[in-house]
């Protein structure tokens, strides 16, 4: 059977259509659909974030890795519980495993992290989030901001090249184990101007990173899966992954279902498109994107009000000390509401949409091959 595929101006128009009817008294649609999606994944178990041995390693004790598709590093000198790290597999292409959404590391996760990243085979890393918000460090520094190497655990990470754009940072580095003279490349992308509890006012900006992104994925044979992280790794990370997925989604031609990706980000990694603001974002920059990205074709999508951000708050962050570490304990059997991690409200235009199959599409075997998307 092959999927049915449509012109780009059909897709805007139904899409247009159908975030009109979400939209309508105070955002109803959105509300209820986004309420509907409240409870997917809160069954799944998630014990290993929870064992005592992995709580330190832990950025926000509420956020904890779904154990089925947590990312299992290698056992260290038969050392248990070595294995753990807050991530999880999630999909975004043409598998479970094409991404991995992690929180921002700990300075004492920051040799697992970089443990990941070799094990896995990952050579893009996506930052969004700075590393301070004030006085509150949301991920600590794991590269050498300037040129120059460190070493994490038996790691070594060399800063070679650093580029600077209006609003982010392309950082190349050199990754190798001691003692080995393999060498990887990997590209960092850091983007500091998508803020915790604030949005950007510039559109533009998110739209030019994005596009750095998307071009370089294209570029490099796809050979492990690219990390993404924020500061708890589910508000902003499952936002950027969602907005990837379904503007590749919309290039082939067939119809967004932003709902179903959002339902299937949860059921692998807890929070994904972290509160209605985020799931309202993904629907404007979908219908900016395929409306040409122009500043005359700004969607009229009311902005989530506060009143309805029931997952937007302040929360305690991690701090340092034993008086700290005794109140996270204490947090983490409250289970308390995830952290902020505000998307920002804005349009996102992706210019030449890549080739990524999405796995909300069957093989791309069964493809109209005359797709009218372009």
């Amino acid at each position: 059977m092959r999927v049915q595929t449509f012109p780009r101006v059909q897709i805007l128009q139904a899409f247009n259509s159908r975030c009109q009817t979400l939209v309508a008294n105070d955002n109803r649609g959105f509300k209820q659909e986004f309420e509907e999606l409240e409870r997917v994944g809160k069954d799944l178990p998630s014990r290993a974030g929870d064992l005592p041995a992995n709580r330190e390693k832990n950025r926000y004790p509420y956020i904890l890795p779904y154990d089925h598709c947590r990312v299992r590093l290698s056992i260290q000198n038969s050392q248990p519980h070595t294995d753990y790290i807050n991530a999880n597999f999630v999909p975004g292409g043409g598998s479970e495993r094409d991404f991995i959404c992690t929180q921002g590391p700990l300075h004492n996760t920051i040799a697992d992290f970089w443990r990941m990243v070799w094990e896995q085979n990952v050579r893009i890393i996506v930052m969004v989030t700075a590393l301070r918000c004030k006085d509150i460090v949301l991920c600590d520094k794991y590269w050498p901001l300037e040129q120059g190497t460190v070493y994490h655990g038996l790691i070594q990470v060399t800063t070679v090249t650093r580029k600077q754009g209006p609003d982010y940072f392309i950082t190349t580095i050199n990754l190798r184990q001691r003692d080995c003279p393999t060498v990887r490349i990997i590209t960092h992308y850091y983007y500091p101007a998508w803020p915790d509890r604030s949005v950007p006012k510039d559109p533009s900006s998110l739209c030019a990173f994005t596009e750095h992104v998307r071009q370089k994925l294209e570029e490099i044979p796809r050979l492990g899966p690219a990390v993404v992280h924020c500061s708890a790794g589910v508000g902003r990370s499952g936002t950027f992954v969602t907005l990837l997925w379904l503007m590749q989604l919309c290039a082939r031609g067939i119809q967004p279902d932003i709902r179903a990706a959002v339902e299937d980000l949860r059921l692998h990694r807890m929070w994904m498109v972290q509160n209605l603001e985020q799931y309202i974002f993904v629907h404007q920059c979908l219908l900016h994107w395929l409306s040409g990205g122009t500043s005359a074709s700004r969607p009229p999508i009311q902005r989530a009000g506060s009143n309805i951000n029931h997952n937007i708050q302040d929360q305690p962050h991690r701090s340092s000390g034993r008086g700290g570490q005794a109140g996270r304990r204490r947090r983490h059997h409250q289970r308390q509401t995830p952290p902020a991690d505000q998307p920002q409200n804005t349009m996102q235009q992706i210019l030449n949409p890549g080739k990524l199959l999405r796995r909300l599409l069957p093989s791309s075997s069964l493809f109209n091959p005359g797709s009218h998307a372009s």
